[in-house]
């Protein structure tokens, strides 16, 4: 019996081979509907009791600053640092000279969880799970960059290591399931944020001045309700879609 030796060269090239793979394969599952109800109470439990809640938020927050970072890079202006902490707060360091752009990243936070759940449900619907999963591998390494404390850099390395590991060892069945379930979970997670911030807004205004919608009011001249309700819309139409999506994958496993 011959043993093939493990070449730690070949690791990148294998890891890239995978990555690429991703964005070419096209893997469609069907669902059968208790598992598909399955999938979505245990995504919706990982954004609503506060036990899950308090590890999964770190994940959501982490997704709320990189909107915010991402938004930044957009229209030019340099990102030097983003921190999280434990208490699920987060903080962007970035300059540039246009207004716009302080404006347009400032915005891109509380929306970002529900734009990217929306995505990956698209694309687990479209069978491209492993495309969302390449981009978000790809991403999450880039933004270990960006991180300046350990908690952020924590979330940021057990997000990108679980990332990497389902490219290279997962069957596309799984990543399917694991590109719907964080979908979801996303999806609740930044209606849950947008509730929260409402609430600040509304009854906690001792927190206000922490608020993105009361930030972008001071920098901007632009009301905080203006922004809040540009949150709002947002956030709201990307769960309306989502929930659509869902609704027909319903439809389809009960047939």
């Amino acid at each position: 019996m011959t043993h093939t030796a493990f070449d730690p060269a070949s690791v990148p090239e294998t890891w890239w081979a995978a990555v690429v793979r991703g964005f070419t394969d096209v893997h469609t599952t069907a669902v059968p509907l208790p598992v598909l109800l399955a999938i979505v109470a245990g995504a919706t439990l990982l954004s609503i009791p506060s036990a899950t809640w308090r590890w999964f938020g770190l994940y959501v927050t982490f997704v709320h600053e990189l909107g915010h970072a991402y938004a930044a890079l957009m229209t030019g202006r340099f990102v030097h640092s983003l921190r999280i902490g434990l208490d699920h707060s987060g903080r962007l360091v970035s300059s540039g000279r246009s207004a716009f752009g302080a404006a347009w990243s400032g915005f891109w936070g509380y929306p970002a969880p529900a734009v990217v759940g929306l995505a990956l449900i698209a694309a687990f619907s479209a069978g491209r799970s492993g495309a969302a999963m390449s981009i978000g591998a790809l991403i999450l390494l880039v933004s270990l960059v960006f991180l300046r404390n350990l908690t952020g850099i924590l979330v940021a390395v057990v997000s990108a290591a679980t990332a990497q590991s389902l490219i290279l060892f997962a069957p596309p069945e799984a990543v399917n399931y694991v590109v719907l379930a964080l979908g979801i979970a996303l999806t609740v997670g930044g209606v849950r944020d947008l509730l929260k911030l409402a609430g600040v807004h509304t009854r906690r205004r001792d927190r206000i001045q922490a608020s993105d919608a009361w930030i972008l009011g001071r920098t901007t001249g632009v009301p905080s309700f203006v922004w809040m309700t540009g949150f709002t819309l947002v956030i709201a139409g990307c769960a309306a879609v989502s929930a659509g999506l869902l609704w027909g994958m319903l439809g389809i496993a009960a047939l």
